[in-house]
């Protein structure tokens, strides 16, 4: 299928060999392999293995830390590929471009020594930790504290909604630390070892059909030495952001890759299932809203791409919207397009054969997570557009 990103003004040859090589391994795996991981409740460490010895994994991270030195725009082709083969890798949402990316750009050069290089060959991985039961993932009413004690830290809260946790070393932990000025609490972020104690965790039962299971985390009285301070205690926002403009780029092209694979499946069956004297593709009805999804998955990759071009540029505030508005309306493509391509198989949309049913329910997370819809467009209200806030 023919798109618009094939164009060499619209992509550089480097990045179409790129596609073309991702696109090549996931074909290897594909949706049946994928499947069979999360029926048997297992990870996809193969692929992750293979995609790690490509160089896949780690291609935004500096190269002197053993990444290939590229940035968050060649990292989400690589997730969009692997998803439109049907088999998606949500830890490099995580582990490469939120985590990876503050500790590139903040970390002292210890941690960087310590994280990076098994970020980028992926024998290592590092969860991501902010969303909490009271506050969703508004920053500004995080409960997690940190409190100093000599020169330790001491954490104390809870987070919920937490990939990967059981797969990873370690946790990025978004807490709060009161300045001693003003009494204000600010956000921080701290590195904590997976078996750290009074670090406690718990799988939450998800309807999702995913290899990454999703936790909640206990936080109670854990001692940290001064180092798992990633960054500057009185940067703030600016830290926090650092990642979760990455996270919302990444979550775009976890929905493009999802919402390419399911209009391939149904337009591959609209092209060869007959009913009548023609194929059902030939019919209006089922080919126009086919030719609409393609047009919105279209124009919300370009939008993806506008926003990672502005973020490896160093333009943290115009990144900040772009990634916004790309991974609001890859959410609404990909599950607009997740539902044509179900309702055009028909009874077949439903069942196990052709993969496609397990994905309604994923491409609403895109929707929901890391944060949802409204949220983006309270953002682009008041950014943007200047309008007065309600809260």
């Amino acid at each position: 299928m023919r798109t618009a990103l094939s164009n060499p003004v619209i992509e550089s040859e480097e990045h179409r060999a790129l596609r073309a090589a991702v696109a090549a391994l996931a074909k290897r795996y594909g949706r049946e392999y994928f499947t069979a991981v999360v029926a048997a409740g297992q990870h996809t460490d193969e692929l992750w293995r293979d995609a790690a010895k490509a160089g896949y994994l780690g291609v935004n991270l500096p190269e002197e830390y053993g990444g290939g030195g590229a940035g968050i725009t060649e990292l989400a082709l690589v997730l969009e590929e692997l998803g439109a083969a049907g088999c998606p890798l949500l830890m490099l949402v995580v582990s490469p471009a939120i985590c990876g990316t503050v500790i590139a750009r903040f970390g002292t050069e210890e941690q960087k020594c310590t994280w990076l290089p098994g970020l980028a060959d992926g024998s290592r991985k590092m969860a991501f930790g902010i969303t909490e039961p009271d506050a969703g993932s508004n920053s500004h009413r995080i409960t997690t504290t940190a409190r100093r004690d000599g020169t330790d830290w001491i954490l104390n809260g809870r987070k919920i909604f937490v990939s990967g946790v059981d797969i990873a070393e370690a946790t990025l932990i978004v807490g709060r630390t009161e300045d001693a000025r003003t009494g204000t609490l600010k956000p921080c972020l701290f590195i904590v070892p997976r078996e750290a104690p009074g670090f406690g965790r718990s799988p939450v039962p998800m309807e999702l059909a995913a290899p990454e299971k999703q936790f909640e985390l206990t936080l109670d009285d854990v001692r940290l030495p001064a180092e798992a301070l990633v960054g500057d205690e009185d940067a703030g926002l600016l830290q926090l952001f650092a990642g979760l403009n990455p996270e919302r780029i990444m979550t775009a092209a976890f929905a493009l890759g999802m919402g390419r694979y399911a209009l391939a499946r149904a337009v591959d069956y609209a092209r060869t299932r007959q009913v009548w004297k023609e194929p059902i593709g030939a019919h209006q009805a089922l080919a126009h809203p086919l030719a609409q999804c393609h047009v919105e998955l279209e124009l919300a990759a370009l939008m993806m791409r506008k926003a990672a071009l502005l973020y490896d540029a160093g333009d943290d505030m115009a990144a900040g919207e772009a990634a916004n508005m790309a991974k609001y309306a890859a959410a609404e493509a990909a599950v607009h397009t997740v539902d044509q391509a179900v309702h055009t198989l028909g009874g077949n949309g439903l069942t196990q054969e052709y993969g496609l049913a397990s994905l309604i329910t994923a491409a609403r997370v895109a929707r929901i997570a890391p944060v949802s819809r409204e949220m983006i467009l309270n953002f682009i209200s008041h950014q943007s557009l200047g309008l007065p806030k309600s809260y």
